[in-house]
Order: structure tokens, then sequence, then C-alpha cells
């Protein structure tokens, strides 16, 4: 089970926030970019403000469920037109599963997210089957404000738009719902400081899978040493909650130099529910941890009495090590900023499946010198990078095997 739950936790858990791609969303944006097209039509043979005194954008921002792709939240858009009686979301969510090498494009940070559409009553209805709560925020938008928006959606949902590069922390499904807003906006979108607030990427991303343990090992497993850095107010919004923050205290600064809110009403879309937790695996990653560094002293006990090492023992932490090392060593090359530059990689890489074979026939090797210089950078590294739980223990296990090899030796050769 553990492998599963860190397989899923590491590649899904951190990146993952969003809905399946249906073969319905083609049909679905077709129709309402016909729609859009023939309202600008009648927009122009009538009054422009009496028109789109009709017309609704809103900011949706859907509450975090049980599902591990949920932890984050998400953000849509909701386009409402009471004249043609459309009521749409903009979800920049969508992506498609069956897509060759999903998994590999996915870990590389090479997928491909789309703008999608669905209307307003079934995307209500899926948060509103998980207990997930749905707030709007109704936007204080100019007519000429929402004919740029709805020309801006028209363009974002031609082929050529529609997919762009998706980054779960720099251009996400919360980031380019407020890209296309401000670029809306004819004047300028202020945002209220939010003073003595600079969180991490990682402390963030601590917050939202609080009760979450293995989760958040995954996480901490694959970030670097960048998701420590303090992040700008436009940083944090790839959190849709911080955006909702963000939106609620902005101001739109107009051309003539007028202000008014960026928000002009907040409701609620769906009310929050009931929500069912499903037990994980029984022990946390510090109890694994300890239990780890308990086992390697009863070990090294019992070698000290025996004046002989086990390398059974040395081979299972070499394994561990070695094949996680796999997956670190692999996110180096990752699109993903925030996994490239991990220290964790001094400790956990594939150099110990290199020296696995002269370890197991006792060989005189420099694996034991390799393992001491590795674990005390890694150590140091402590004063830069948070490691994730249990990381620590990994390595003071090691420590004791370098301290038990040295103390077999000594022993032999007096």
């Amino acid at each position: 089970m553990f492998p599963k739950v860190f397989a899923m936790s590491a590649i899904i858990s951190t990146f993952v926030a969003v809905k399946r791609f249906t073969t319905l969303v083609s049909l679905l944006w077709l129709t309402i970019f016909g729609v859009l097209t023939a309202s600008r039509a009648q927009v122009q043979a009538g009054p422009r403000s009496q028109y789109y005194d009709s017309v609704e954008v809103s900011l949706l921002t859907c509450s975090p469920h049980e599902e591990v792709y949920s932890l984050y939240g998400h953000t849509a858009l909701r386009f409402r037109d009471m004249h043609n009686a459309t009521d749409v979301v903009l979800n920049w969510g969508t992506f498609d599963y069956n897509t060759p090498h999903f998994v590999l494009r996915f870990i590389f940070g090479l997928t491909d997210y789309e703008l999608g559409l669905q209307p307003y009553d079934n995307f209500c209805d899926y948060y509103r089957h998980w207990g997930s709560m749905v707030t709007e925020q109704v936007l204080n938008l100019t007519p000429d404000e929402k004919v740029s928006l709805q020309r801006l959606i028209g363009d974002n949902l031609q082929d050529d738009n529609r997919v762009y590069r998706y980054n779960f922390f720099y251009d996400n499904c919360s980031t380019r719902p407020r890209d296309i807003v401000e670029r809306a906006i004819l004047g300028k979108v202020s945002y209220e400081p939010r003073e003595g607030y600079a969180p991490t990427f990682r402390q963030m991303i601590h917050q939202k899978v609080e009760g979450h343990p293995w989760t958040r090992f995954g996480n901490d497993m694959l970030l670097g040493l960048r998701a420590d850095r303090s992040t700008t107010r436009q940083q944090q919004e790839f959190l849709p909650e911080n955006l909702l923050y963000d939106f609620d205290h902005a101001t739109i600064v107009a051309p003539d130099g007028s202000v008014r809110p960026l928000v002009a009403s907040r409701r609620m879309a769906v009310e929050p529910g009931v929500q069912l937790m499903e037990p994980g695996f029984p022990m946390s990653p510090i109890a694994c941890g300890a239990a780890l560094l308990v086992v390697s002293l009863l070990v090294a006990v019992a070698e000290w009495k025996r004046r002989r090492t086990y390398p059974l023992w040395d081979a299972a932490l070499m394994v561990m090590t070695g094949l996680a090392g796999c997956l670190l060593f692999v996110m180096v090359f990752s699109q993903h900023p925030t996994t490239t530059l991990n220290l964790q990689l001094l400790l956990v890489n594939p150099i110990h499946l290199f020296y696995l074979p002269s370890v197991l026939r006792r060989k005189k090797t420099s694996y034991w010198t390799v393992l001491l210089t590795m674990t005390s950078l890694l150590l140091l590294g402590s004063l830069l990078q948070h490691y994730a739980e249990g990381i620590v223990s990994l390595a003071l296990s090691l420590l004791i095997r370098w301290w038990s090899h040295h103390f077999c030796d000594q022993s032999t050769k007096k």
C-alpha cells in the first residue's frame, strides 16, 4: 500500500487540482461561442449599456473535498447572459487523461490543459455531490469591460488558444481567470497589500494538505529549495482561496481616476455539505521514520555484540533510498521550476544502487565514505530547505550503518 500512496501523493497530489476532460467540451464551446457572437451582433443593434445590464460575470471559488486532486480548491469563471438564457462556466482545469504518455508528460511538466465549458447547473451539482462549497463573486464590470471580456473569451476558445502548458504554481486554473479579467479591465486593478503575509509555496501547500500526512510527504519529497522562498501576492494567487481574498479587497482604477470595488456582490452558489474522509495509511511518515531509526539502532547493537555487520539490512536501506532517488533524479529534468534544485538528492539518489553489489559481497568499497559525506551535506542543507518528514530519520539510520561498519572494521583489524 505504501508505494501506491507515495506514488499517488508525489505525482498527482503535488500538481493536480483539476477535472477530467470530456468529449462534450468541444460541442459546448462551439455552442457558447456561437451565442457570444450572436450577442455581439445584437449589441451593435441596440444600446450597449442596456443590453449588458443582463450580463453577469462571476469568479467561482470551489472549496476542497477529500479527493486528492481537489485538496487545493478550484477556480472558474461564470458567464451569465440572462437576455439569451445562457449560463455557462469557463474552466481552465480540463485535460485529456488519454493523451499518450500522460503520466510521463505530467512528471516532466509537459502537460497541456485547456479551456472547457460546462453548464453552470452541472458544475454546481458536481461540487454539491462532494460536499464542497462554491463561492460566487459577481464582478463589478462596465458594459465596455464585459464586451472586452466577451471578446477575450471568444479568442481564448479558438483551437489555437484553448490549450496551454499547465504549471501548478505559475499558470493554472486560478491564475488564468485572474489574467483574463485583468486584461478586460479598462483601467487598472489595484490590490490591497496583505501586511505580514509572505508565505512560501511549501507553507501554503502544507496548509491545504493538513490532515493528509502522506500527501504532504509526497509533496515535500518532490519540492525543492525554490519552494521555500517567500512569495509575492501574484504568486500566492495560484491557490483559489488567495485569489478570492485578493478579489474581495481589490478595486478598479478607471482611466478617469474614479475608483470602484472589483467585486460588486458575493453570494453562496453551493452551500457546504457533508464530506466523508477515507482512512489513509495507518502510520504517518514520522512514525515510519521513527520505526526505521529504532530498527537501525537494534541492528547496530546486535552487530556491536557480534562484531559483524548484516549486509541484508544494508541492502534493504540502499534499495529503498536508491529507488526513491531515481524518482527525485528524474525530477531534475522536469519543467517544474520548484523541483529541479532539491537538496534531498544529496542522500536520496541512485548512487546507493550502484554500490549495492559490493556491499552485499562484503568487498572493500568507498561507499561508506561517500555515504558519510552525502549525509553530512544533507544535514547541513536542512538550514536552507525544508525536508520531508522522515528524511532526517533515514539520514540518521544511514549514519548508524556507517558507524557500525566503521566499528566492525576497526574490531577486525585489532
